[in-house]
C-alpha cells in the first residue's frame, strides 16, 4: 500500500488536535540537521587534510567543493521523478548515504597508504553530499505541503535545522580539540566525521512508519511538463553550464588544462544535450522570476555555505591570537541563525519577505567587511552582524520560490537549492580559496621583505586561473633573504586570510542590488502576493 497520501489524507489541517503533520516536520528537522553534521565533520578538517595531504589553498576547495556540488545532481535529480517514487523512497537513499559516508570517513583515519585513504574521503564526500542532496529534494516539499498557509515560516522553521546541527556539532568539535589541548591526548579526526551516524539513525527511525502527503503540484492536477516548463530552456542552461565544468574537473582530477580537447568537448555536449533536451520538451524559455531568483541564488549560497565552509580555516591565525578556537565563529554565527530562524514569521508578516532579504543583504555586507579586520572583542560583534545578516537568506529564497512558482512543484523549490549548491562547489569555494592565495601574496610582499613571491599558473574548474604560491620555493626565498623568517611570513598569510573575508562582501552586494529590483517590480504591480495555485486540467500528452 502507498504511503504517500494526498495532504488532507496524509496530515491534519492547522487548527486539529492531532500530532501526525508535527511528527513528519520534525523529522524532516533532524534529517536537516543531520546534514549539518556532514557540513561540519567534513570542513572543519580541510586544514587538518590539507597538511595531511599538502593540497594548496584551491586544491583544499576543490575537496571542500566535492562535499557540496554533488547535493545539486541529487536534489534536481531526486525533484524530476520523486513525486513518482514516493519522498519515503528518497529518505531510505538519503539514510544509505550518510551511513556509508561514516563508514569510509572513519576507515580513512586507519587506511596507512595516503593515496588510498585520500580518495576514501574523496568518494566518500561525493556521496554524502547526494546523501544531503536527496534529504532537501524531501524535506523542502513535505513542509511546503503541509503547512502550505504559511511557507516562508515553516521553511525558515524547518531550515534551522541546519545551524542547529552546525551549533552541536561545533560545540563538539571544540569540545574534543580543547580536550586533546589540556590534556597532551589526539582524538583521532575519524570521530569528527563519524558522528554523523547518530543523527541518521534518528531521523530514519522517526520517518520510517510515517505516512507522507502528496505534494502541492500532483494534488492540484498540474501536469509534469508543466512543471518542468517552469524551469524551462534558460534554467536547464544554467544547470548544464554549471554541470559541464563540474565533470571537466571531476575526471581531470582538478587539472583540467590536462583534460583532453575530445573530453571538454563532451562535457559540454552534456551540458547543451541538458538544455536542449528540456528545451524540446517542455517548448518553454521557464518562468522569467523564477530564473532572475537563480542567478541571485548562486552568491547567496557562496555568502553562506562558502563563507561557512572556509570560516575556520580563515579564522585560524586570528583565533590562535585570541586564544580561541576557529569554529568559534561559526558556532556562534550558526547560533544566532538557530534562534532567529524561529521567529522568521512575524518578521516577514511585518517586513515581507523582500524586505527581509534586503535587510539580510545589507547586515551581510557590513558583518563580513567588520570581519575582515576585526580583532579582540570586535571579532563577536562583527559576527553578530554576519550571523544576523545571513540567517534569512535560503529559507526565505525558498520561502519566495515557493510563492511565487507552485506549478514548479518539487522541481523548482528544489532546483533553486541545486544550483546554489552547484555554484559554489564549482565556483564558489575554489573562487574563495583563490581570493585568499592572491591576499597572502600581496601581502607578503607589502609586509615582509621579500620583494617577489614564487607562483605556479593553475586553473581550476576550467575558468578560474589563478597564481598558487609555490610553497617550496618560498621556503627557499625566505631562507635566503635576511629579515625574514618562517615564522613572520606565517603570521602574514594567516591575517590576510582574513582580509579575504572583505572580498566576499561583493556577493551580498550584488544580492541587495538584485532584490531591490524585485521590489520596484513588485511595487510597480500592486504589491508582493503569494501566487495560489488552482486546480488544472492535466495535459493529454503529459508524462
Amino acid at each position: 500500500m502507498s504511503t504517500e497520501q494526498t495532504p488532507a489524507e496524509a496530515v491534519p489541517a492547522a487548527g486539529n488536535a492531532d500530532s501526525a503533520r508535527q511528527q513528519l516536520f520534525w523529522g524532516c528537522f533532524v534529517a536537516l540537521i543531520t546534514t549539518s553534521f556532514a557540513f561540519v565533520g567534513r570542513l572543519t578538517l580541510i586544514g587538518t587534510w590539507s597538511e595531511q595531504f599538502g593540497l594548496d589553498p584551491a586544491q583544499a576547495g576543490r575537496l571542500a567543493g566535492i562535499g557540496i556540488w554533488p547535493f545539486a545532481v541529487s536534489i534536481i535529480g531526486f525533484s524530476l521523478f520523486i513525486d513518482r517514487i514516493g519522498y519515503k523512497t528518497a529518505m531510505f537513499v538519503a539514510f544509505l548515504g550518510h551511513l556509508v559516508w561514516a563508514v569510509l570517513g572513519v576507515s580513512a583515519f586507519y587506511t596507512e597508504d595516503k593515496q588510498t585513504a585520500y580518495q576514501m574521503l574523496y568518494w566518500g564526500s561525493l556521496l554524502v553530499a547526494l546523501a544531503n542532496g536527496t534529504v532537501e529534494a524531501f524535506v523542502n516539499p513535505v513542509v511546503a505541503t503541509i503547512f502550505g498557509e504559511n511557507k516562508t515560516k515553516w521553511l525558515n522553521i524547518l531550515h534551522a535545522g541546519w545551524p542547529g546541527g552546525l551549533v552541536v556539532t561545533g560545540l563538539f568539535v571544540i569540545g574534543l580539540d580543547t580536550y586533546d589541548a589540556s590534556s597532551g591526548s589526539v582524538t583521532p579526526w575519524a570521530v569528527k566525521v563519524g558522528i554523523i551516524a547518530l543523527p541518521a539513525v534518528i531521523y530514519f527511525l522517526m520517518l520510517v512508519g510515517k505516512s507522507f502527503p502528496q505534494s502541492e503540484r500532483v494534488s492540484a492536477g498540474v501536469s509534469y511538463r508543466e512543471m518542468l516548463a517552469e524551469f524551462g530552456t534558460a534554467g536547464a542552461a544554467i544547470v548544464g553550464f554549471l554541470t559541464a565544468l563540474q565533470l571537466m574537473d571531476f575526471f581531470s582530477g582538478g587539472d583540467t588544462a590536462s583534460l583532453s580537447s575530445g573530453l571538454k568537448f563532451l562535457f559540454i555536449g552534456i551540458g547543451v544535450a541538458i538544455t536542449v533536451a528540456f528545451g524540446v520538451y517542455t517548448r518553454s524559455f521557464g518562468n522569467p522570476m523564477l530564473l532572475f531568483l537563480c542567478l541571485i541564488m548562486m552568491p547567496l549560497a557562496t555568502t553562506e555555505i562558502g563563507t561557512d565552509g572556509w570560516i575556520s580555516a580563515i579564522m585560524e591565525g586570528v583565533a590562535e591570537e585570541q586564544g580561541i578556537h576557529a569554529a568559534t565563529v561559526l558556532v556562534y554565527t550558526s547560533a544566532i541563525m538557530l534562534v532567529l530562524r524561529f521567529f522568521a514569521g512575524p518578521i516577514v508578516h511585518a517586513i515581507s519577505p523582500l524586505g527581509l532579504l534586503s535587510i539580510s543583504a545589507l547586515l551581510a555586507i557590513a558583518g563580513l567587511t567588520w570581519l575582515s579586520t576585526a580583532e579582540a572583542g570586535m571579532l563577536f560583534a562583527a559576527a553578530t552582524l554576519y550571523g544576523v545578516g545571513k540567517t534569512f537568506f535560503w529559507p526565505t529564497m525558498l520561502g519566495v520560490v515557493a510563492e511565487q512558482c507552485p506549478r514548479g512543484g518539487a522541481l523548482t523549490l528544489n532546483a533553486i537549492s541545486g544550483i546554489g549548491m552547484l555554484a559554489v562547489g564549482t565556483l564558489g569555494f575554489p573562487y574563495i580559496g583563490i581570493l585568499q592565495a592572491n591576499n597572502q601574496r600581496a601581502a607578503i610582499v607589502e609586509e615582509t621583505a621579500l620583494e617577489e613571491v614564487p607562483t605556479v599558473e593553475k586553473k581550476s574548474y576550467e575558468i578560474l586561473a589563478y597564481q598558487a604560491i609555490n610553497d617550496d620555493e618560498l621556503a627557499v626565498a625566505v631562507e635566503a633573504a635576511e629579515g625574514v623568517t618562517d615564522e613572520e611570513v606565517a603570521e602574514v598569510r594567516a591575517a590576510a586570510n582574513q582580509g579575504a573575508l572583505a572580498d566576499m562582501a561583493y556577493f551580498p552586494g550584488f544580492m541587495l542590488a538584485c532584490y531591490l529590483i524585485l521590489w520596484a517590480y513588485f511595487s510597480s504591480t500592486g504589491g508582493y502576493k503569494a501566487q495560489v495555485l488552482t486546480k488544472a486540467e492535466p495535459e493529454a500528452s503529459a508524462a
